[in-house]
């Protein structure tokens, strides 16, 4: 079977190499035809008895940065007007779609076989989320190569297994730091939290990835073995007990209440360590989809990824109508505006250190006296 985003090669040790490259772009993304094809390549690896396991890597500089954000915007320009046509199977339907992605990385996590991710390159969003349903992880050892999961900063979260994965990788506040702050990582700083397993010279990075195969990488997911333990505790604990509380407030602290999808993430980890994993996907699914219905998510969405990606080609858009006394020369913006980055946090990253108990307390509302 023929792919157009994909090819499929299997070497004589049964092992089959999955290089992605989409024509015509000069990054890989998750787009409604590229998750099909990745779900037919998974059957076909899973099917052949012949296969005895997948590396799954880039033929580009970078691996992937994630899910196509267009993408999403259609799934919420849909979702408007079949809104008021009847709400709950517009709803419906939107949970289906946003559960898409979380169900076929499910699917390569259970298929049977074990897949490793060959990290060659920048590996943002859904693809970090993909490569961490894989049984092993490589990156390669460059300073090219960076990993994070930077949904929170265009007003949604990572929805596809990425709120559930990493806190039973590493420890809690490390994911929550990840997860809340949309860090990048170093191959090294993945490793040291557990996130990926190997880093491998650039030349070598398939081959160590095959590597692990042949070791015997075993097909299952750590969270799907008998006696699995959450590392550094699970939440009712003293670990757990001197975590969320601060987390909580700290949430409160740096966002006001105005990013509900931060507030999401937190919901997302604590309820869905209390329960077994699919269970928590099925949670976080839930929440995604009441994210993805906000007006800020809509706005952060259109503003600082589809508008500035605009902007950063080159777009121009000329008012209508504009009068000698509108005009105001850009030396009269203020002296802190500065554009941002098409990625870049809402707020400041959350500071997750015992530090932050002793820093100053926010602003109290001035109180208005009564007549």
């Amino acid at each position: 079977m023929s792919y157009t985003n994909f090819t499929l090669d299997v070497d004589a040790d049964g092992i089959a190499l999955v290089t992605w490259d989409m024509p015509g772009r000069s990054m890989n993304v998750f787009t409604e035809e590229a998750m099909r094809e990745l779900n037919a390549v998974v059957d076909h690896v899973a099917g052949d008895a012949a296969i005895k396991g997948a590396v799954i890597t880039s033929g580009k500089d970078t691996f992937s940065g994630g899910a196509d954000i267009t993408m999403l915007q259609k799934m919420l320009a849909t979702f408007a007007v079949e809104k008021e046509k009847d709400l709950e199977k517009a709803t419906k339907a939107l949970f289906d779609n946003a559960g898409y992605m979380t169900g076929l990385f499910r699917k390569l996590e259970t298929c049977g076989k074990p897949w490793v991710s060959a990290i060659n390159g920048t590996c943002m969003g859904g693809a970090f989320e993909m490569s961490l349903a894989c049984h092993g992880r490589v990156a390669a050892d460059s300073d090219k190569v960076r990993m994070a999961l930077p949904e929170v900063k265009i007003g949604i979260f990572p929805g596809a297994g990425g709120t559930q994965r990493v806190p039973r990788l590493t420890d809690q506040q490390q994911a929550l730091q990840m997860l809340t702050s949309g860090q990048a990582l170093t191959p090294r700083k993945a490793k040291s939290m557990g996130l990926i397993h190997e880093i491998a010279e650039p030349k070598k990075l398939v081959e160590t990835a095959k590597a692990m195969i042949r070791n015997g990488l075993k097909p299952v997911a750590p969270w799907d073995e008998k006696g699995f333990k959450l590392p550094g505790g699970p939440i009712y604990s003293a670990a757990g007990a001197n975590l969320w509380p601060p987390a909580i407030a700290i949430l409160r602290r740096e966002t006001y209440g105005n990013y509900p999808a931060a507030a999401a993430i937190l919901k997302c980890v604590y309820e869905g360590l209390l329960v077994p994993f699919d269970t928590a996907l099925r949670i976080e699914q839930r929440y995604f989809t009441e994210i993805m219905q906000t007006r800020e998510a809509a706005a952060m969405i259109r503003s600082l990824f589809v508008s500035l990606q605009e902007l950063n080609k080159g777009a121009r858009v000329r008012p209508a109508c504009r009068t000698p006394s509108s005009r105001r020369s850009a030396s009269s913006a203020p002296a802190s505006w500065a554009p941002a980055s098409p990625m870049s946090p809402p707020r400041p990253a959350f500071r997750w250190c015992s530090s932050t108990a002793t820093s100053s307390p926010p602003r109290r509302a001035r109180r208005i006296p009564t007549a």
